[in-house]
């Protein structure tokens, strides 16, 4: 009885723990296949952009990404391909944002998700701005 209350207590620890190491929180999530602009979203720094993109004719297709103000304002480069890829850009700035997509011949999907500090200092980003 007593190693099943002890082993009780040490899988409820291990729960707590394992939640609270990890507040990575999807906050929108954007797919399609040909240009557009997205809704607006709001989010909290730091965050993350992961992005991807499929299609049948690599080297062919295209796929630019932005990221704007509400106002049309430019902030900068999230990616640009003309492959199949992925990768994430990491931000440091909340606010309410959209993403600006010109697509051709590609799909692509945008995640937008925020992450604590400590998460945010693990991430490398992987640059494909050509």
């Amino acid at each position: 009885m007593k190693n099943l209350s002890m082993g009780v207590i040490v899988f409820v620890t291990l729960c707590m723990v394992t939640f609270s190491a990890s507040a990575k929180e999807l906050i929108r999530e954007f797919k399609g296949s040909e240009s557009k602009s997205t809704m607006e979203f709001k989010v909290k720094a730091p965050w993350i952009v992961d992005w991807r993109t499929t299609g049948d004719y690599p080297g062919q297709m295209a796929v630019d990404i932005s990221l704007v103000k509400p106002t049309g304002e430019y902030v900068g480069k999230i990616a640009m391909t003309k492959w199949v890829d992925n990768g994430v850009r990491l931000l440091d700035e909340g606010g309410t944002y959209r993403f600006q997509v010109n697509s051709t011949l590609a799909s692509w999907t945008l995640r937008v998700i925020e992450l604590t500090r400590a998460e945010a200092e693990t991430y490398l980003q992987k640059e494909h701005i050509e």
